[in-house]
């Protein structure tokens, strides 16, 4: 199998990424792995996508690091759609936010060129594209979610404030790993106005209920195939532990991960999820869960799988690297009469 994984940029993923610990489960099953940025990718005149990908040879890696070394070391090599099976789209757009606009929905643009010559794309590239910013979350059952309202409007946000006891979560609607998200309560109500001003200079405002459970973390749950990815009775499940005094739990602003104890009504709630991440193709997402609702669906390059996969000892990316080998076997059976949305979540 020829799998090409798609980031930001090759130069700036890190060892510890789950992007990189699933080319380098990838390689050891003995798959030919590519790993490109948002700008190597292509078009050609014969109408395929082209890239110009890093790769490594047949060596084997004792670490990820030393993997990520030869990776990112190695010279550039032409690629296109003919030749791959699989292209895995794992860019975050929120990187590129006032910086590279035109590389948020890119490789959603080529990934269904690539579609078009019969690879199979993860996600699934149209899909992705309308989940661009956190307007995507609103279309699950209301059930799931904390109350939100979405808007630019000053006044309506007073307005939630008051209706939710003067307590309430303000952050941007595109935009992802706990950048720019505020508390607003009794103490910093007087600066409500300038953290409405300096979110809307980026769009929209979300307006969200503020969970009390937030403040003991929230837990990192991986769903694969629309169902919750699972090895041995284990699941790929990780407790974000916020650092003192800071709503977010995010691991790159302090966070600190433990191994979560998944219980039923988590099982339960994550369920509900299944018939629209099947109908819109969402073969791997992680989701955010703090009390008995949902804070987040990450759709696009959800992180943590690797260190989930230590601490529980468990081969997650072994079993996403085999769910993706079972569905070039499908394709390789029954060829254009199985689509890519069909495929992505088989």
């Amino acid at each position: 199998m020829k799998i090409a994984f798609i980031v930001n940029d090759v130069n700036t993923e890190k060892a510890g990424y789950t992007t990189i610990y699933l080319a380098l489960c990838a390689h050891k099953r003995g798959h030919k792995i590519y790993v490109c940025g948002v700008s190597e990718l292509g078009y050609s005149a014969d109408g395929r996508m082209i890239a110009n990908a890093k790769t490594v040879g047949e060596q084997q890696f004792k670490t990820k690091e030393t993997f990520l070394k030869a990776l990112v070391g190695s010279e550039p090599q032409p690629i296109s759609s003919r030749e791959l099976d699989v292209l895995f789209l794992r860019n975050d757009p929120s990187e590129d936010i006032n910086r590279r606009n035109w590389a948020q929905s890119a490789p959603y643009l080529f990934g269904q060129i690539a579609m078009e010559d019969g690879v199979i794309v993860l996600n699934h590239p149209p899909s992705l594209a309308n989940a661009i910013n956190k307007m995507y979350f609103q279309h699950f059952p209301e059930a799931l979610r904390p109350r939100t309202i979405i808007t630019r409007d000053p006044k309506e946000i007073e307005e939630f404030y008051i209706e939710q006891k003067q307590r309430m979560i303000l952050k941007p609607l595109q935009g992802s790993g706990g950048k720019n998200i505020f508390v607003v309560d009794k103490n910093s109500k007087a600066n409500m106005n300038q953290i409405i001003e300096a979110i809307s200079l980026d769009g929209f405002v979300i307006a969200q209920e503020y969970l009390p459970d937030a403040k003991n973390g929230d837990t990192r749950f991986f769903l694969m195939n629309g169902v919750p990815l699972e090895v041995k009775g284990k699941y790929a499940a990780l407790r974000r532990v916020n650092k003192d005094g800071d709503i977010r739990s995010n691991l790159h602003v302090g966070g600190k991960g433990e191994q979560a104890d998944v219980d039923r009504p988590m099982l339960d709630l994550v369920k509900i999820l299944k018939p629209k991440l099947i109908q819109d193709g969402m073969f791997l997402v992680g989701v955010d869960i703090v009390g008995n609702k949902l804070m987040e669906i990450n759709v696009f390059s959800p992180g943590a799988l690797n260190m989930i996969s230590t601490m529980t000892e468990a081969d997650f990316g072994g079993a996403i690297i085999q769910s993706i080998e079972d569905k070039v076997f499908y394709k390789n059976q029954y060829g254009r009469s199985l689509d890519n949305i069909t495929l992505a979540t088989l």
